[in-house]
Order: structure tokens, then C-alpha cells, then sequence
């Protein structure tokens, strides 16, 4: 992927000859299959997602990404303001009193916890927590805006940065310091309310992975173990990652149940009444979303990205001949993105003049655009343009009058062709075992696990501490929503004791 030098040395308009780069190299130093890790570092830099920062564990966040990170927040809002959330914006500190009345939820974050300790010079007089995420930053405020069933039920969402400080193996969207999300927080009269939410919650998320970053996802519980802490159960989306052999939580839809409305006291007066405790939810998704995106569809060449969340779907590039006038080759590449985004296509040129077509072709490759539309004088010629696609390379010469219909259909094409592709990938990954033995073999052959289990805390511990090593343990991914048939007499893969349900098991992330 060396710049070359075909279609340089343009003519301007006729005017002067214009240098064109030959030295600038682009392409991957990496290739997936052989590096994984090295290969993503390389991916999120050279697309432009992501600058490394003098923070270990902190990135900056480029326009590529954030443009992302905005379409699917756009999707989002408007579906939860259908269900009538509001909009709030809680501080980012929370004192030590507040943050440790939950205990089981602070033991669970406890490691992960920056604080504040001084004001310039000075120590300041207690020590200031910074959220790692939000309940009890919230629940005082809860219980002082909650009087009444009338005041139920309440349902709140912040878009906001949180902190979690330590870990290992800082790995940019997935692993980081500090991370953009939504996190929205509700409070209900009954159990069957919240767990209704719940539900639809966790659909909306199913629908972000799949319909817009085009990533199958399976939807189920966690187990106890794995459970929010301080929760009554938990819901999520697990991905998986077929080279690396590590499923991947994609967002977590919590039900809380009464535990923090007892620490908090939040209750409400019933229409008989007397007093009730709220039942509560809380749930969010995370920047990790893109990174799990970008694993998912990258290949040799950098990122590929859906369409349905590409900042640009298509991207003209012109292709001038020497010594031909391109003046009206460039006209044409502009009346084109015209047309595209009147359709509501997101399209732009790029007549950068210093770079050769081969340069810029290799560069919007690196950063993912669905579609590249070339222009040169035989296409205008011919009142056609030629369309090369980014997920497979497939090029065809598309005439101008049905232009947008015809990018319209592939655009969809190719999200299709990525979600299809990306699933076939990961369900070749699925083992299903029923013995210790088959079980260690499949996880040393990097597969997505499911197996029949005895749902009983002390044998994830002990599945955990056997299965420690360079690589990290096995643990529970989820228990999927969709139970395979459980046949009377199954024994536990682990335990031998009789199984209770089947379960997604592996490493992760």
C-alpha cells in the first residue's frame, strides 16, 4: 500500500504541474491474524480514532470516533425519550460517607476508585471521590424527590464521563481510565415495572450492537458472581471476538431491586397509604462499544465501518489523467456529493492536490468509508461513475441517473454483509461441551463456550481458579435468554452435580 505515483502529476486546471507525495507510506505494519493486539493499537491510531495521551489508561478521542459515538447516541435518546426519561447532569464528585453505604456496591469498586486529596497545596479536610458510576451520587436525591406514588415513576439519563482508576492492560475504548457513556437510573412502585424496563432496555442495546455496529450479540443474565454489585440480577449483551478468543460484555441492564432504596431511604407513600420501598434499575453503555465495532470488522487494510454509523458513507475521490483539464473532472465529483447529500447520504471530496488517487484510496480504506466513488474522463465520458466497495473490494460502474439508488442499496448491502459475515464468524466459534475435559479443550482452542452448569457460586470460583494462567481465567460470559433443550439427567460440566441451565463460558475482556 505505497503511495505510488499512478494519476500523478496532474495538471491543475491547466495550469502549473503540482508535486505529488511520493514518500509518505500508508498501510498496517500489523496484520490481524498475526498480532491482534499490536494490529488494533495500529487501527485506532491510523484511522484517526484515537491519539495516545501522556496518561497511561487516558486517550483523546478524534473526531472520527466521536462523530460514532454521536450517531449512536442520537439512535438512543430519542428511543429512551420515548419512554419518557428525562435528561439530568449530576456532579462528577461524591463524598466517602455517601459513596460507602452500599457496601457490597463499593466493594465491588473499591479498587477502582480516584479521589481528590488536595486543593493546590493544601490536603483538603476529607477525601472527594470521582464517580466510577453514578448510584450514589444519585439516591440521596432520590429519596428527597420521591414522596408519592404520584411522584413514580422516576426515570432519569445522563450522558457523562466517568473513572475507574485501576487495572491492567490499558487497550483504547476497551479497557480505559476514564470513558464516555450513558447511564440511566429509574425508580418504580412495583417489581414487574422495573423488570419490564429492564427488558426493553437491554433490547435497545441488542439493537445498537446488531443494527448499527453490525455485531451479534446474546442477550442474557449474569450469573451471581458476576452479577452489579449490590444488585438483585443482571442483564447484558455479550460479543465475541473470534481471534482472540475472549467474549466481550457490551452493555449491562441492571435491575438493583430494593437494597439501595433500604440505604437510602427512598420510599413513597402507596394509594393505601402506607409506606413502600421503590424498586430501581439502572443501566449503560459505554465507548467500548466502538472498540468492540472496530475488532469485529477490521481487516489488513484498517477499520471497516457500517455504514448506519460511518461519519462519512462515501467518499468521491477524482481521477485525472495527465495533462487533462481538472477543472471539470472536479465539477463533476462535486455535483456528485451534492446529490448524495441532498438523499441524506453522508458524502465529501477529496481533492486534496498533493496526494495521488492511490494514496487517498489506501487512506479513506485505513479509516473505514463504505463506499469510494471514483471519477475520471472516461466516466464522464460515459455518464458514469465507478463504486468500489470497503467491506469486500467488489468495484462496479454505476451509471449517474440512478446514482443514489444504486449507493442507497449497496450501503445496506454492506451492512447486511458485515453483521451476516461477522456472525457466521463467531457461531464457528461456538463449542458446546458437556465434560470438564472437553470443556478445557475448547477454551485452549480459543471458543465461545456453552455448557450445562449447576448455577452454584462456589463451582464459578473454583472453574475460575483452574482455569487461572497467562491467558486469565474462564468465567461465566452470561446465561442466555435462550435456554437449548436441558435433557433430565444432565450433569454439570464442572461439578457433576445435576445442571440447572446452560451457560456461556470463556475468557474475557
Amino acid at each position: 500500500m505505497s503511495t505510488g505515483n499512478k494519476g500523478g502529476g496532474n495538471k491543475g486546471g491547466g495550469g502549473k504541474k503540482k508535486e505529488v507525495k511520493k514518500e509518505t507510506k500508508l498501510g498496517m505494519a500489523f496484520k490481524k491474524d498475526d498480532n491482534f493486539g499490536e494490529w488494533y493499537s495500529e487501527v485506532v491510531v491510523n484511522s484517526e480514532m484515537i491519539e495516545y495521551y501522556d496518561i497511561s489508561g487516558c486517550y483523546i478521542l478524534r473526531p472520527w470516533a466521536m462523530e460514532i459515538w454521536e450517531l449512536l447516541k442520537e439512535f438512543f435518546d430519542a428511543e429512551i425519550k420515548k419512554l419518557k426519561l428525562k435528561p439530568y447532569y449530576f456532579p462528577l464528585f461524591v463524598t466517602e460517607n455517601v459513596l460507602q453505604k452500599e457496601k457490597d456496591h463499593i466493594e465491588g469498586f473499591a479498587p477502582e476508585v480516584a479521589w481528590v486529596t488536595k486543593s493546590g497545596k493544601s490536603d483538603l479536610e476529607a477525601p472527594i471521590a470521582i464517580r466510577p458510576t453514578s448510584e450514589t451520587v444519585m439516591y440521596p436525591y432520590f429519596s428527597k424527590w420521591i414522596r408519592s406514588h404520584r411522584d413514580l415513576p422516576l426515570r432519569c439519563n445522563q450522558w457523562c464521563n466517568v473513572v475507574r482508576w485501576e487495572f491492567s492492560n490499558p487497550t483504547p475504548f476497551i479497557r480505559s481510565r476514564e470513558f464516555l457513556w450513558q447511564e440511566g437510573h429509574t425508580a418504580f412502585a412495583t417489581k414487574e415495572e422495573a423488570d419490564e424496563e429492564v427488558l426493553q432496555i437491554l433490547e435497545l442495546y441488542r439493537r445498537i450492537y446488531e443494527e448499527f455496529l453490525a455485531v451479534p450479540v446474546s442477550k442474557g443474565r449474569k450469573s451471581e458472581m458476576e452479577k452489579f454489585a449490590g444488585g438483585l440480577y443482571t442483564t447484558s449483551v455479550e460479543a465475541f471476538i473470534p481471534n482472540t478468543g475472549r467474549g466481550i460484555q457490551g452493555a449491562t441492564s441492571h435491575c438493583l431491586g430494593q437494597n439501595f432504596a433500604k440505604m437510602f431511604d427512598i420510599t413513597f407513600e402507596n394509594d393505601k397509604g402506607s409506606r413502600s420501598m421503590v424498586w430501581q434499575n439502572s443501566w449503560a453503555y459505554t465507548t467500548r462499544s466502538i472498540g468492540v465495532m472496530v475488532m469485529t470488522h477490521g481487516d489488513d487494510k484498517g477499520l471497516v465501518l457500517p455504514p448506519r454509523v460511518a461519519p462519512l458513507q462515501v467518499i468521491v475521490i477524482p481521477v485525472p489523467y495527465k495533462d487533462v483539464d481538472t477543472t471539470a473532472i472536479v465539477n463533476e465529483c462535486k455535483k456528485t456529493v451534492e446529490t448524495l447529500e441532498k438523499a441524506g447520504i453522508r458524502a465529501d471530496l477529496d481533492t486534496r492536490e498533493n496526494y495521488s488517487p492511490g494514496w487517498k484510496y489506501s487512506h479513506w480504506e485505513m479509516k473505514g468509508v463504505p463506499l469510494r466513488i471514483e471519477i475520471g474522463p472516461k466516466d464522464m465520458a460515459n455518464n458514469q461513475v465507478r463504486i468500489v466497495r470497503r467491506d469486500d473490494g467488489v468495484k462496479a460502474d454505476v451509471p449517474t441517473t440512478n446514482l443514489v439508488e444504486q449507493v442507497t442499496v449497496l450501503l445496506d448491502g454492506i451492512q447486511q454483509n458485515l453483521f451476516e459475515t461477522a456472525k457466521q464468524k463467531r457461531d464457528a466459534c461456538l463449542k458446546v461441551v458437556n465434560t470438564w475435559d472437553e470443556f478445557i479443550a475448547a477454551l485452549n482452542d480459543k471458543k465461545l463456550i456453552l455448557a450445562p452448569w449447576c448455577d452454584e457460586e462456589e463451582v464459578e470460583k473454583d472453574v475460575k481458579s483452574r482455569t487461572k494462567g497467562e491467558l486469565g481465567a474462564a468465567k461465566t460470559l452470561c446465561i442466555p435468554f435462550e435456554q437449548p433443550d436441558l435433557p433430565e439427567g444432565t450433569t454439570c460440566f464442572a461439578s457433576g452435580k445435576p445442571a440447572k441451565k446452560w451457560s456461556f463460558w470463556g475468557r474475557s475482556y
